[in-house]
């Protein structure tokens, strides 16, 4: 097989990290995002379709050498690039390349990625990953089958190898989807496997759903349901639990599992408040918050950047 998109990109912005995302992870600061064309899973509610679907060569409208990107990042800021819009273990030499070229220039690398990647793969991907947001799309083989065409016993191993054979910073992202993938029963189920499995401190983030590409027929995400997942979650033992895709700054914001003080304060992704140290243990009591977080935080906000990345080679 040949990568036929390596050096070539659907385009590059400026986003803000929470964006990803992710909320234990150089908070507040902008990171650099880009990604090919095409993926290896068929999701029928994909929600970059656009991106993820396409055969198209012309989608392919930038083109950028790993160094060039790695420069660009530095030039305009950004502590961390990330691999998104289509999930980057399809362009595995392409990403790798990047991250080592990003490394060399103390540049963080994220993988936004549904997981879904044989063992050999798996190891030389996330080998040269400091942080990834893994979408968990649901817990039933089922829903893994018929909507995303993989199955969920791949993604699980890529769990379980990167919280226990790697240094990788990980938080999940499930999007709930009406009638699909929000029962209370299979929210319990995959809850309680992320803290047996993974451990109480991996960041999940419950997202709403909005109808797109094949998946039209199903109505946005109440409010009432990310609500319940979270609750379900922290009943569960999972000490992070976020919503996401709405507005709601008490389910957006990290609280202190020591005292319960909110340390990080999120609307959208401006952050509101920082109640945390120059290593990351709340003021109040001093416990230490998981992640890579470290004080004075970003400032970047809820800003979008397109870049051309012409202008940095």
């Amino acid at each position: 097989m040949v990568l036929t998109t390596y050096g070539r990109s659907s385009g590059f912005c400026v986003d803000p990290i929470e964006k990803k995302p992710l909320n234990h992870f150089l908070p507040g600061t902008p990171i650099l995002s880009f990604g090919t064309a095409g993926c290896n899973l068929t999701c029928r509610f994909c929600q970059n379709w656009d991106i993820s679907k396409s055969r198209e060569w012309d989608t392919l409208t930038d083109q950028a050498e790993p160094e060039t990107i790695a420069r660009a990042a530095a030039k305009l800021g950004c502590s961390s690039v990330a691999f998104t819009y289509n999930d980057p273990v399809i362009f595995l030499e392409y990403a790798v390349d990047i991250a080592a070229a990003c490394r060399a220039m103390n540049i963080q690398s994220v993988a936004v990625t549904a997981g879904y990647i044989c063992p050999d793969a798996r190891k030389e991907f996330f080998r040269s990953m400091d942080a990834a947001n893994v979408d968990l799309k649901a817990f039933t083989e089922r829903f893994y089958e018929e909507v995303c065409g993989s199955n969920l016993r791949d993604v699980l191993e890529t769990l379980v190898y990167l919280k226990r054979e790697t240094d990788v910073w990980v938080e999940l992202t499930t999007l709930l989807i009406p009638e699909e993938n929000d029962s209370p029963d299979e929210l319990d189920e995959m809850t309680r496997w992320v803290v047996k499995e993974l451990g109480p401190d991996v960041p999940m983030h419950f997202t709403a759903f909005h109808p797109d590409y094949k998946m039209l027929d199903k109505p946005r995400t109440p409010a009432s349901t990310l609500s319940m997942a979270r609750e379900i979650a922290i009943e569960n033992g999972v000490r992070f639990a976020y919503i996401g895709n709405v507005h709601d700054e008490a389910g957006s914001s990290t609280y202190c599992t020591g005292c319960g003080t909110k340390v990080i304060g999120r609307d959208w992704y401006v952050l509101t408040c920082w109640a945390l140290d120059g290593q990351g243990r709340c003021e109040a009591c001093g416990t230490q918050i998981p992640g890579r977080i470290s004080g004075p935080p970003g400032d970047w906000g809820a800003r979008r950047k397109p870049v051309r990345l012409a202008r940095f080679r």
